[in-house]
């Protein structure tokens, strides 16, 4: 067995306040007493929400105040298991958008926009934001646009993107959104598979400093996409006057498009009431390795899992402002938008957020009154890479949570937090995945933050980390697993017409049993989690079976590294072999000495056997668009099979690097 270094010694880096009076404690309460349990805390209140899921769902939906025109018959049939995906709330009548815009104050405001090196913030009012979605929808059924029918945006993440997206929803239109950021073939991969009816667009987006013409782009999409009827452009950048839409067939500006839904007076919002599983949003898995999966994903289901984390784990109120960074391509903006059924306010921000400086999120959380700010953990890294310390050039007194996804956040990103940004913030570090539009485990305001751990499983996540032999292990790396149906799962993937793509994705290695390949470690003593990686990116060298993590957690420590890769490769016999690929930080030279000092500290902090066979220097390291390492491509490339997929990535140039090397000649 290899050492298992942090399981020993847990450090608390934040506690709750024990005056607190908490939604979580609110609803343990209420729990306990109209199921006549004893709940002493989050363990037992955990507990009892897996082994009786069908009841926690129920008392969530009463507690959450969920707004339908019909209840529910039944919660679920736990006679089923995940595998089987259950019918969640079947009888109930309900739609997504109306839960969103039920707040009634209507001078709150619903969002702020903020552009990268724009001073001005764009505010939308809960009472506009009702009256821009009546006009969108009325605008779209008048084109024809009906229930099932697909809308999609290839936008930047902006006041449009969720006006359009709400429209969508009030009418039981299906929406799907790609960033700009993404090329040719990464969206036509993506919506090409679902047949939209109608595109959101801009002209342009300013990224890094510079601005990016959008047309040509859209005009190649909209060339792939034949049952698009109507191309609707936004003047983001330029105004319309300095645009040229007339190559793009069946295009028409925003306003022209919203103009056909007026008529003698203002259109009245019409929420079609529709069953608790019927498509919100279709998804997409990375593509990275094939064409990319469309998940689809359940009003209801979506609705009701949100909420949980938002106000349950969140704790979560109409006070709120939450930002977090994102883009429409990314599950996280999802999830951001359905903070608005909370009354929050929700800030969109499109840009770079180290542009005009890196302090650009941090200036902002001062200007609003953020109090909840989310990012990808690589963001952290690079703010402590730079030596920045908002501790003493910013206030940030508003700010209660900083949440981190994307990928595992490093134990010194916990120390960074604590000391250079906020001794009193909650960080939470939160994972689940596209698969579920949410997250498995997350922040908790009700028990303490240890360094490198998420804080616990969430409630009705009936999660485990198994072994290969389908045992769940504690304290040891696993496969994370899902042993309970949750209303969050897809209901289907689009064109699987028997399931078979469904079934393989995720109940192809343990029957029965959800697993989607991440690869985690579950602390006994405090319950919290450590994730660590992608099982395919899982290294099993001499019979030790580790994740790719637990080398960068290593490695990324080193000053004189900016970013590393580690990877498998396979001799013809099957003898799997590690190699560790290094990219230098500005000005750092690779070095025989850094080497050994790698080699030296990997043994140290886990054990001779995890050490790589080899250490290489490399240019670049492949990211998907969405800021994803990519190991499996790699992993591909060193064993002489083509990448396909380039579509996906952000940087598919790097991949280049990896052909052919030398010293993997020969294994």
């Amino acid at each position: 067995m290899s050492r298992e270094p942090e399981i020993m010694e847990s450090q608390v880096m934040w506690e709750p306040d024990s005056k607190r009076n908490t939604h979580m404690d609110r609803f343990r309460a209420a729990v306990a007493n109209s199921c006549g349990l004893h709940l002493a805390n989050y363990d037992d209140l955990y507990q009892w929400s897996v082994e009786s899921y069908s009841d926690f769902w129920a008392e969530f939906w009463k507690y959450s105040n969920i707004i339908c025109s019909r209840l529910y018959d039944e919660v679920v049939d736990t006679s089923k298991s995940i595998a089987d995906v259950p019918e969640w709330f079947k009888g109930s009548r309900l739609n997504y958008a109306e839960n969103l815009l039920k707040h009634k104050d209507n001078d709150k405001i619903a969002l702020y926009a903020a552009k990268e090196g724009k001073e001005e913030i764009l505010k939308v009012t809960f009472e506009e934001l009702r009256q821009a979605v009546a006009l969108y929808a009325a605008a779209m059924r008048k084109m024809g646009v009906k229930v099932g029918d697909r809308v999609v945006g290839y936008l930047p993440n902006s006041i449009h993107a969720v006006e359009a997206m709400l429209a969508a929803a009030s009418i039981g239109a299906i929406w799907s959104s790609t960033s700009p950021d993404f090329g040719i073939n990464g969206v036509l991969d993506r919506f090409s598979q679902i047949q939209p009816k109608l595109i959101f667009s801009v002209e342009a987006v300013i990224y890094n400093g510079k601005e990016h013409n959008h047309l040509e782009k859209l005009l190649s999409v909209v060339k792939g996409l034949p049952d698009i009827k109507k191309v609707v452009v936004i003047p983001y950048v330029s105004s319309r006057e300095t645009i040229d839409i007339s190559k793009i067939p069946n295009s028409v500006f925003l306003e022209d498009f919203l103009a056909t839904g007026k008529g003698d007076q203002a259109p009245q919002l019409e929420f079609e009431q529709l069953p608790f599983s019927h498509p919100l949003f279709i998804m997409y898995s990375s593509g990275t390795t094939g064409a990319p999966k469309c998940m689809v994903h359940s009003a209801g289901g979506t609705l009701i899992q949100h909420l949980k984390e938002h106000i349950l784990h969140g704790n979560m109120t109409s006070n709120d402002i939450i930002m977090y960074y994102t883009t429409t391509g990314w599950m996280m903006w999802n999830w951001l938008v359905s903070a608005l059924a909370t009354g929050a306010s929700v800030v969109l921000y499109d840009g770079s957020p180290l542009i005009p400086s890196p302090n650009v999120l941090w200036d902002l959380t001062d200007r609003l009154g953020i109090t909840i700010l989310g990012t990808g953990a690589k963001w952290l890294a690079v703010l402590e890479e730079k030596n920045l310390k908002p501790c003493e050039t910013h206030n940030l007194q508003t700010l209660h949570t900083i949440l981190s996804t994307g990928s595992p956040l490093k134990s010194q990103s916990y120390e960074y937090v604590y000391k250079h940004i906020k001794s009193s913030v909650l960080l939470g570090s939160i994972s689940g995945g596209t698969d579920i539009i949410s997250c498995f485990m997350g922040q908790n305001v009700t028990i303490p933050v240890y360094k490198g751990e998420i804080q616990a499983r969430n409630l009705g996540m009936a999660v485990e980390a198994w072994n290969d032999e389908g045992k769940p292990v504690w304290g040891e790396s696993g496969e994370l697993v899902c042993t309970k149906p949750i209303p969050c799962q897809p209901t289907h993937f689009w064109n699987d017409e028997n399931g078979n793509k469904y079934r393989k994705a995720y109940f192809s290695k343990y029957p029965g049993v959800w697993a989607h390949g991440d690869y985690c470690k579950i602390n006994p003593k405090t319950g919290g989690i450590v994730m660590l990686g992608r099982s395919d990116g899982t290294l099993n060298p001499n019979g030790v079976r580790f994740g790719s993590s637990e080398i960068y957690n290593i490695v990324e420590a080193f000053e004189e590294v900016s970013d590393s890769l580690c990877v498998p490769q396979y001799s013809k016999d099957g003898e799997e072999r590690v190699i560790l690929f290094l990219k230098m930080a500005l000005n750092r030279v690779f070095s025989e000495d850094l080497v050994k000092r790698i080699r030296d500290a990997i043994r140290i902090a886990l054990s001779a056997r995890h050490v790589p066979s080899l250490i290489l220097e490399t240019k670049g390291i492949p990211y998907t668009i969405n800021g994803k390492k990519v190991e499996v491509a790699v992993k591909q490339i060193i064993a002489g099979k083509e990448v396909e997929q380039r579509g996906a990535f952000s940087n598919p140039e790097t991949l280049d690097l990896y052909q052919n090397i030398p010293e993997l000649q020969d294994f």
